[in-house]
């Protein structure tokens, strides 16, 4: 399974993949479809076995086949990045070397949650990783889910560390891309991994997204990033404006459950989530069937079957 290493530079609209299931089983069928469409609408990465993948759910055999087939069907046209943190270090370099092993290009590391290490903790737990892995590493900095965030003093340390490429900031705050940007080195990428704030962060300077609308709309996630990226800022604002009512609709309830109903409609992906998660109310539901109508219903008032590829998808 193992392959060269990945050259290219990773930006631009990476879209954090959900897991298909279909009744509590892991759909690779469905996986696979949901692959080449993303591919076909021109998607810049792919990020497999997240907290949007329900990636603390998945078995061993269902993870690596997960990461199995986005590596097969990626076919180095874009980089796979696997998330393989969790709150041990010890495990969270076994998920990394595993990655690494089955042919990914980088791996994407939350910092450690529940157990609310110090930044002197942080630290050392990125320096371990970093030691011990070949892999490029992302760290993954979300203090909601995490209850630790990073302070400046800590970024700085951590883009000294090689094999630290960027960091991916889930809080939303567009001002940290100023913030930290000083005294990060030019190869350090600073991504973020709140569709809301997509649009100011690669506007600022940063280098893309880990986007979980892009399963939704990935197209047109890919041309807002784009866009932006290359300066046309008045056509990147226009998309992101046409994409905030859904921003908002999937932030009603956790994510994965949010982003399935929506693919439920649009993709016939089943809506089904893992324990704790449980799926959505009738009020978000509603909300999400607004919020995804301008971009796909057909001529009819229908939505788009699977295997329509248009531009606002």
């Amino acid at each position: 399974m193992s392959r060269p290493t990945f050259q290219r530079r990773i930006g631009g609209a990476i879209t954090a993949l959900i897991t298909p299931f279909r009744d509590g089983i892991f759909d690779g069928v469905d996986m696979m479809a949901h692959i080449e469409w993303q591919l076909l609408s021109g998607i810049d990465g792919l990020l497999v076995c997240s907290l949007t993948g329900e990636g603390p759910t998945l078995t061993e055999a269902e993870r690596i086949r997960a990461i199995e087939i986005c590596i097969e069907l990626s076919e180095d046209k874009v980089p796979v990045i696997v998330a393989t943190g969790t709150n041990d270090t010890k495990t969270t370099l076994e998920e990394t070397i595993q990655a690494q092993r089955l042919g990914a290009d980088a791996a994407f590391v939350t910092v450690p949650y529940y157990s609310k290490p110090t930044q002197k903790g942080i630290i050392h737990h990125f320096e371990q990783l970093a030691a011990q892995t070949e892999l490029p590493i992302i760290v993954h900095n979300q203090p909601s889910h995490t209850a630790v965030d990073l302070a400046p003093a800590t970024v700085a340390r951590l883009a000294e560390i090689r094999g630290i490429i960027g960091i991916a900031d889930g809080g939303g705050d567009v001002s940290r891309v100023d913030l930290w940007r000083p005294f990060l080195p030019e190869r350090f990428g600073l991504f973020t991994s709140n569709d809301a704030s997509a649009f100011g962060f690669t506007a600022a300077g940063g280098p893309g997204c880990f986007s979980n609308a892009a399963n939704i709309v990935p197209r047109l996630f890919q041309s807002m990033q784009h866009a932006a990226a290359g300066g046309n800022i008045g056509a990147a604002q226009s998309i992101d404006e046409r994409l905030k009512p859904l921003f908002g609709a999937l932030a009603r309830e956790s994510e994965p459950a949010t982003i399935k109903y929506a693919l439920s409609l649009t993709r016939d992906i089943e809506a089904d989530v893992r324990l704790p998660l449980v799926g959505v109310g009738a009020e978000t539901a509603t909300a999400i069937q607004t919020a995804i109508g301008p971009f796909q219903l057909d001529g009819s008032g229908r939505f788009a079957s699977r295997n329509t590829y248009r531009l606002g998808l």
